[in-house]
This record gives structure tokens, C-alpha cells and sequence, in this order.
């Protein structure tokens, strides 16, 4: 059956780890940034000085676009550590996937794999290694037949 959003049959999708860079054309990194400001002050009119406003203005603007730069990182990095602490809470728990063909499979999480910056955690599933964006659905396990679940 083809999926609704792309056209093409499950047993075609194929997974693609998260990233966390974004790589926009459209916008100047502050290498950029600061080879324009190089540029301006190499190629200034001698006699017409820059304004020190101005400069102090183009310095606070660089060091900004270095702390947001900064700031994007450890946002990934912080991303990257909920995921990871969100997968470990599968284990012992029943965990529904869709699988590579599409099919949904279901069967208790036995450990995980922690992901990175760069790379999705995994759960696995028995012996299958289920990545944490194919998990649909999580439940609790039922405790195991012929154990007592009252308290004493």
C-alpha cells in the first residue's frame, strides 16, 4: 500500500538518522561575517576613518553571532541527551515498531543503544535493533504469571 506522504510502498521507505546542522544558502556563517569586516577595514578610506560606534557595533554583532552559534550546539547536544534518556525508559517495557516492510511488530525492549549529535539511539527488541523513530506505540508489561503484585 503506499504511504499517504510520499507515494511510495513501505517495504521502499528507508530510515534516515536525525540530523541536528542545518545548512542554509540563503544565510551568512560568521566566517563569512568576518571576512566581510576584515575586508571593510583593509579597503577604508584613509582619511575617512570608521566611526569607533560603528566598530564597536560590528564587534558586538560578530561576538553575537558566535553565542548563537555556540547556543545552537548545545541545544543539539541537549536534544541528543533527552532522547537518549527517553529510550532508556523502554527497557522492560512492550514497544510497537513498523518494521522495514511496514509491518507493525510489537515485543519487550531489552536494552538500548544510546544515540549521539550525530546518530538515532536504538532499542532493541529481542535481537532486532529497532531505531527510536520507528517506535509507535509503548506500553507497560505485564508482570510475568504465577508472581504477586501486592505489597506486603
Amino acid at each position: 500500500m503506499p504511504d499517504a506522504v510520499s507515494g511510495t510502498s513501505g517495504a521502499a521507505l528507508a530510515h534516515t538518522a536525525p540530523t541536528t546542522a542545518v545548512d542554509r544558502k540563503d544565510q551568512m556563517g560568521k566566517d563569512v561575517f568576518l571576512k566581510l569586516l576584515v575586508a571593510q577595514m583593509r579597503y577604508q578610506d584613509p582619511s575617512k576613518p570608521v566611526d569607533s560606534s560603528q566598530m564597536m557595533s560590528q564587534t558586538a554583532t560578530f561576538t553575537q553571532v558566535e553565542k548563537l552559534e555556540q547556543l545552537a550546539t548545545q541545544n543539539a547536544s541537549l536534544l541528543a541527551l533527552q532522547r537518549s534518556t527517553s529510550a532508556g525508559a523502554l527497557v522492560g517495557r512492550t514497544v510497537t515498531y513498523t518494521s522495514a516492510t511496514g509491518a507493525s511488530v510489537s515485543g519487550v525492549a531489552t536494552s538500548v543503544r544510546l544515540g549521539t549529535d550525530t546518530s538515532e539511539a536504538v532499542v532493541m527488541v529481542g535481537k532486532v535493533e529497532v531505531p527510536l523513530g520507528r517506535v509507535t506505540e509503548i506500553a507497560q508489561t505485564p508482570p510475568a504469571t504465577g508472581t504477586s503484585t501486592t505489597a506486603s
